[in-house]
């Protein structure tokens, strides 16, 4: 529980993050994200509660076991890059001559040796991005806290850098992952906890949350050009193109039933079940009480 001034930022939050797993925290603006994240990182306490990391109650000596890259970007703008990798690097408890090799292999990976005696303000936007992970990551954490890791990078350094996340979570890091971009988090999370309002509104396996939240849709296709015709005992018709269409079965009725059904009218050549992402659920969960409220 953390309360602040008249306002209460997290309220009974309790999450179980598994070792090794990419673990998504989510929620709108004001949900009680930011309050976590920082409890997490030892720059504000609990007022009730405990983190364990590990089974250990969370103490200083923690910090060094934890890589932070805040939504808010932070560099010493008038610092020369390897300069700052390593600094940072040391902060965390790093020898210096083990810091500035795995600087140089880091600089390497990701295209940016050339720069290493340039200062940060010299640098883009999306290369100072780069350091600053680079600097969250070099002192090989066990758990990784990114804040909207993905925030203003193009798809190509996007893509790079997700290959980076899950390469650490092979290698045995565990990373919380805090993010609005619900594609991300379809890409590279496995479990997931959506704060709304300073509670858990949601929480579980990504696969889990999607079937939970299942609108019993599904795709269908034909070998002809035929177009499906609505069957309101079995299906209502979301969408139909000769040869195609999306249907919505009626209640209680099984996909195995609407098949069936279909197969006896018409050569099917594929159907899918069609899951929600994670962006409808995010929407419909954050979105849920107002409407009920309202009503």
């Amino acid at each position: 529980m953390k309360q602040y001034s008249g306002h209460r930022a997290l309220d009974g939050v309790s999450m179980n993050v598994p070792e090794g797993c990419i673990y998504g925290l989510l929620g709108p603006n004001g949900a009680g994200k930011t309050s976590l994240i920082r409890i997490l990182n030892m720059i504000t306490r609990a007022d009730a509660g405990e983190v364990l990391l590990n089974g250990e109650p969370l103490r200083e000596a923690h910090v060094e076991q934890i890589g932070y890259l805040p939504e808010e970007r932070g560099l010493y703008k008038k610092m020369k890059v390897g300069d700052q990798i390593v600094y940072l690097a040391r902060l965390k408890g790093m020898e210096r001559d083990a810091a500035v090799k795995a600087m140089h292999e880091w600089l390497e990976r990701f295209d940016l040796t050339e720069w290493r005696s340039r200062k940060v303000e010299e640098l883009s936007k999306g290369m100072q991005q780069k350091v600053q992970f680079i600097a969250t990551v070099l002192h090989r954490p066990r758990l990784l806290i990114f804040d909207e890791p993905f925030s203003g990078f193009d798809p190509v350094n996007a893509e790079q850098l997700k290959g980076e996340i899950l390469r650490l979570r092979d290698e045995g890091a565990t990373i919380l992952f805090s993010t609005h971009n619900m594609g991300s988090v379809e890409d590279v999370c496995e479990r997931i906890t959506l704060i709304n309002k300073s509670r858990v509104a949601l929480e579980g396996s990504v696969k889990e949350v999607k079937r939970n939240h299942k609108k019993n849709k599904l795709s269908v296709t034909f070998d002809h050009d035929v177009t499906l015709e609505a069957a309101p005992q079995v299906f209502d018709i979301d969408v139909a193109t000769p040869g195609s269409a999306v249907i919505h079965l009626a209640k209680g009725v099984e996909m195995r039933d609407a098949i069936t059904f279909l197969n006896e009218r018409y050569q099917l050549t594929g159907v899918t079940e069609l899951l929600p992402s994670m962006h409808e659920i995010f929407i419909e969960t954050v979105t849920q009480p107002q409407q009920e409220a309202t009503a």
